[in-house]
């Protein structure tokens, strides 16, 4: 079992830069694909980023590429997702996941995965 608690929502400009946290307890952090993911009210849940249990490999969906990165600290237990030139796009609440790793290639879809945080809102303001 993995209990998954994030940090560091809040409300920013357009412009503005903020870095979630996750801090994961389970026994087998190193071996978990890690992975953001943010949802507006009455839209699907939508994949941000991942990242393989080694943290050598790294996704991101389009509209985040260039301005967000996804970074672990398997020594910690912790997974952070740096977000700087915030849209107003951006604004969503967004849950940290993670899931045993099944696949070569670092999952997108949210039934994926089986462990979620309760998620922390971020706020654009244009």
């Amino acid at each position: 079992q993995v209990q998954l608690v994030e940090s560091g929502g809040g409300l920013v400009q357009s412009g503005g830069s903020l870095r979630l946290s996750c801090a994961a307890s389970g026994r087998t952090f190193s071996s978990y694909t890690m992975a953001w993911f943010r949802q507006v009210p009455g839209k699907e849940r939508e994949f941000v980023a991942g990242i393989n249990p080694n943290g050598i490999f790294t996704s991101y969906t389009d509209s985040v590429k260039g301005r967000f990165t996804v970074s672990r600290d398997n020594a910690k237990n912790t997974v952070d997702l740096q977000m700087n030139s915030l849209k107003s796009e951006d604004t969503a609440a967004y849950y940290c996941a993670a899931d045993e790793q099944k696949r070569i290639w670092i999952m997108r879809g949210p039934g994926e995965y089986e462990y979620w945080g309760q998620g922390t809102q971020v706020t654009v303001s244009s």
